[in-house]
C-alpha cells in the first residue's frame, strides 16, 4: 500500500443519487411489524424489504383493488 493517494483528479460517482432517496412515509404499525419479524428471520433490514416489495409491485404491474363505499 502507498503511504499516500491523490485523490485531487478523482470526480463524484454519476449514478449515486440515483440509487435511493429518501422519502417520508406513513405505515400503519402492524405493516412495520411485519416487515420486521421477516428481517428478523431474514436477516435484511426492514426498511430493504419494504422497498424490495415495492418495487416488485412495481415490475409486475400489481394493481390494488380499491373500492370505495
Amino acid at each position: 500500500m502507498r503511504q499516500q493517494y491523490d485523490f485531487s483528479s478523482s470526480r463524484k460517482n454519476p449514478y449515486a443519487a440515483k440509487l435511493k432517496k429518501p422519502v417520508t412515509i406513513r405505515l400503519d404499525e402492524e405493516s412495520i411489524s411485519y416487515f420486521k419479524s421477516m428481517s428478523e428471520e431474514t436477516g435484511i433490514p426492514y426498511q430493504s424489504l419494504i422497498n424490495l416489495y415495492l418495487k416488485e409491485c412495481a415490475a409486475s404491474g400489481k394493481r390494488l383493488n380499491l373500492s370505495w363505499k
